[in-house]
Parts: structure tokens; sequence; C-alpha cells
């Protein structure tokens, strides 16, 4: 229970580099020391999707069982492999990648015609499923910017009211991930990132990006608007 059983020492040179990890859960701590290979592959399977060009192979002795993951398309590939089984509004993912202030921002989303929304976050590859001010600034920028290029190039003539942040969010698959330093993390679960200027530079980053992707791809912009007002006429 956290004894050190021998000391660290020099066996020779290495082949390669790199560290190898052996451990066994302890009865005394743990209730539950079987390990289940569904829950591992998903989260290394997260991980892989957030750190793209990461190969992670999985194997388990017991029976056999191997999974190997890798993702050159990182997020964008997490958006698709979320949006398979749907009917998708444009082919390829919006993806959105920028450094400010010390901070990555990375965000790829794409539409489907369902009706249900998809948003997952993360923060230094943590899984805030609760959100948090990065999620608060995506969303409140993607509200701005869409209804902005739709006022701009009047595509909102038959509706009375701009499209609200839920029906512009209606049939969205997103991916949200930040790497910051000193995250603060919010309730005894650290799901939700609570750092107040998160909110603004993600809305930056999303506002600039957005409105240079919907300048530049008039037919995926008019796709998308096109689901928005129908949202909103319903």
């Amino acid at each position: 229970r956290g004894n050190k059983t021998r000391e660290l020492k020099e066996s020779g040179k290495a082949s390669g580099t790199g560290t190898t990890i052996k451990y066994h859960p302890d009865a005394e701590i743990f209730s539950t020391i079987e390990h289940n290979f569904d829950t591992i592959f998903k989260r290394l399977r997260e991980l892989c999707f957030l750190n793209k060009g990461v190969r992670v192979q999985l194997h388990d002795e017991r029976d056999g069982r191997t999974e190997e993951m890798y993702y050159e398309g990182g997020i964008k590939s997490y958006v698709e492999h979320l949006g398979k089984s749907k009917t998708i509004l444009h082919k390829e993912p919006i993806y959105i990648e920028m450094v400010k202030d010390k901070v990555r921002v990375e965000i790829a989303m794409q539409y489907n015609d369902s009706y249900n929304e998809t948003t997952l976050s993360f923060v230094n590859s943590i899984n805030t499923i609760e959100g948090g001010t990065h999620v608060a600034g995506f969303r409140s920028a993607l509200t701005r910017t869409i209804n902005h290029y739709a006022s701009q190039n009047q595509l909102l003539k038959n509706v009375k009211v701009n499209p609200s942040g839920d029906d512009i969010r209606e049939g969205l698959i997103a991916v949200v991930s930040v790497l910051m330093p000193e995250p603060q993390f919010e309730g005894q679960t650290k799901t939700k990132l609570g750092n107040s200027e998160i909110k603004g530079l993600v809305e930056s980053v999303v506002n600039e990006s957005l409105t240079q992707f919907l300048a530049e791809n008039p037919a995926v912009a008019k796709r998308i608007v096109g689901k928005i007002v129908a949202a909103t006429q319903a």
C-alpha cells in the first residue's frame, strides 16, 4: 500500500525509448478488481480521438481480444464516428483550431437531419460532462455568428424572430476540446470548467473561424441555415 518493493536500478542499454508500467489492483482498496475491457477501450479510443496521430493497442490476455486505435483526423474523426448512423447535411465536418493566449481551442462539428444535439466537451483530455465556460463560449458564438450570417445574406425572410440557440443546435454533433494551463474545475467530480476567461476566448475563436468558413462555403451554409429556419418555424 504505497511501499516500494525495491530501489530503481540501471539494468543496461535500451534498444528503444519509453516506459513500461505494471500494476495489480489491490483487493483491500478496490471493491471490484476485475477489469472491464469495454470501459478501458472506450476511454482509450476517446484519448486517441482527442490526440490525433496517437496509436494505441489494447490486448486482453484473458481471452485474446485485441483492439487497435488510430485516428489521423482527430476530433473530426470523432464527430464522423458519432454521426455515422445519421443522414448528414455536409460531408466534411466544420473544423476549427487556434492557439490564443497559450490556450489551444479545437472544435469539430457537423449537422445532420435529426432533432437532437450532441455536444461533447473536454479540457486537457478530461471529459467535462457538465460543460462549463468553454461550452458556454462555443454555444454563444455559434448562435450569434450563424444569426449574423443568415441575416446578412437575407436567409431569414420567412422567419419572424431570430432563431434561438436551441434551434441553431438542432441536429448538431460537436466536439469541443481545450488545452490550457491551470484549469479550474467546479464541483466534487471535476467535470465542469470554471475559468471565466475561457468563455470570451472560445467565443472569439469560434466567431472568427466560423465566419470565415460560412463565407467560403455558401452552399454548406445555406443547407445549415435552411435546417435552422425549419426548426425555428416548427
